[in-house]
C-alpha cells in the first residue's frame, strides 16, 4: 500500500491539474481535498504521512496533528507558516518544508499593489460604482507620477514594488527600515525613520513580515501620523493594520483611501465597517491567487517531496523547530 499524501484546500482546483504529480503518483497515494480536512474520516486522516498545505487556509495545530499519527512531512507553499503549531510539530517529530524558492509572487503581489494604487489615485473603483448605479459623476484623480511613495519594509515584494514605481511611474520612492536618514547602496531607495514616511509619503504601500513587532504598527497614533489626504495601502498582513483605527481616519477623511487584500480576522467580518465605505477597495486575499502561483506552488511541493522519499531533501528547505 502506497503512502498517503493529502492536499488541502484546493479550491480552484489549480493544485490537482499540475503535471508535476504524474511522477509522483508511482510512489504515493494522492488526495485532493476541496472541502475542510475536519469532514474527512478518523479512519483515513490516520493513514496520512504527507500533508501539503496551501498557504495558510487551514490552522494545523495540535488537535489535527494527533489526528494524523503517521504524519511525516508537512509540504507547506510559501515562506511562511504561521498557521502552524511548530511545538505541536515538533512533539510528533513532523518536518516542514517551505516553499521559499517560489517567486510568482514577486509579481502577483507588487502587480495587486499598482492596481490598487493606480484605481484609488484615479478614482475607477468609484467612477465604475457610480456607472452601475446609472449616474454620471464626475471624479478629479490625481496621477502617480511625481507622488512619493513610502514603502514599509524593503524586502522582496518591497523591493519590487519600489523598483516599479521608480522605474514605471516615474515616483519617488522612501522606505522604512528603523535606519533614518541612509542610502540603500544596492538600489539606491532613502531610507526615513517611520515617523517621516508616514508625514511625507501620499502613498504608503505595507510590504512588512507579520510579527511581534509589526503586529499593529499602523494604530491610531500611527494612521494620524500619515500625511493628509495620502492612500494606504496593504498586500502583506492584516494584523499589521488596526482596522477600527484605520475605518476612523477613513471616515474622517484624513486618509482618501485604502486599499486591502488581507485583513486581521479572514473572510472579513460580513458586518466590518470596512465593507461600507466607499473610498476603500477591498479584495478576498487574491494577491498570490493567479494561475503561475498555483502552478509554482505544485511543482516545489512535488519536488520536495520526490526528494524526501529518496532522502535528498535539502536541510535549507526544512523550517528549524
Amino acid at each position: 500500500m502506497k503512502p498517503l499524501l493529502i492536499i488541502l484546500d484546493d479550491w480552484e482546483g489549480r493544485i490537482q491539474t499540475s503535471t508535476c504529480w504524474d511522477q509522483a503518483k508511482e510512489l504515493v497515494e494522492i488526495k485532493f481535498l476541496k472541502e475542510p480536512i475536519e469532514n474527512a474520516s478518523d479512519t483515513e486522516i490516520e493513514q496520512v504521512q504527507f500533508l501539503m498545505a496551501l498557504r495558510e487556509r487551514t490552522t494545523l495545530d495540535e488537535k489535527l496533528f494527533k489526528r494524523m499519527p503517521n504524519l511525516k512531512l508537512v509540504l507547506q507553499t510559501g515562506g511562511h507558516a504561521y498557521h502552524i503549531d511548530t511545538s505541536a510539530a515538533q512533539k510528533q517529530n513532523i518536518r516542514i518544508a517551505l516553499g521559499r524558492r517560489v517567486n510568482s509572487p514577486l509579481i502577483s503581489v507588487p502587480e495587486l499593489t499598482f492596481a490598487f494604487a493606480l484605481s484609488l489615485m484615479h478614482k475607477v473603483h468609484q467612477g465604475n460604482n457610480t456607472m452601475h448605479n446609472g449616474q454620471w459623476q464626475l471624479f478629479t484623480g490625481q496621477t502617480l507620477s511625481n507622488r512619493r511613495l513610502g514603502v514599509l519594509g524593503l524586502g522582496r515584494h518591497g523591493t519590487r514594488v519600489a523598483q516599479i514605481a521608480r522605474t514605471a511611474f516615474n515616483m519617488e520612492v522612501v522606505a522604512w527600515d528603523r535606519v533614518a536618514n541612509t542610502y540603500d547602496t544596492n538600489n539606491g531607495f532613502k531610507r526615513l525613520s517611520f515617523d517621516q514616511l508616514l508625514e511625507t509619503s501620499d502613498i504608503v504601500s505595507i510590504h512588512l513580515r507579520l510579527s511581534n513587532e509589526s503586529a499593529g504598527l499602523m494604530n491610531k497614533e500611527s494612521l494620524t501620523k500619515m500625511k493628509p489626504g495620502a492612500i494606504l495601502i496593504n498586500t502583506s498582513r492584516g494584523a499589521i493594520i488596526d482596522e477600527n483605527a484605520l475605518v476612523d481616519a477613513l471616515t474622517k477623511g484624513t486618509l482618501a483611501g485604502a486599499g486591502l487584500d488581507v485583513f486581521a480576522e479572514e473572510p472579513l467580518n460580513i458586518n466590518s465597517p470596512l465593507r461600507k465605505l466607499d473610498n476603500v477597495i477591498l479584495t478576498p486575499h487574491i494577491g498570490w491567487t493567479v494561475e503561475e502561483v498555483f502552478e509554482e506552488f505544485a511543482q516545489i511541493a512535488c519536488t520536495q517531496l520526490l526528494q524526501y522519499l529518496n532522502g535528498t531533501l535539502a536541510k535549507s528547505e526544512l523550517l528549524s523547530i
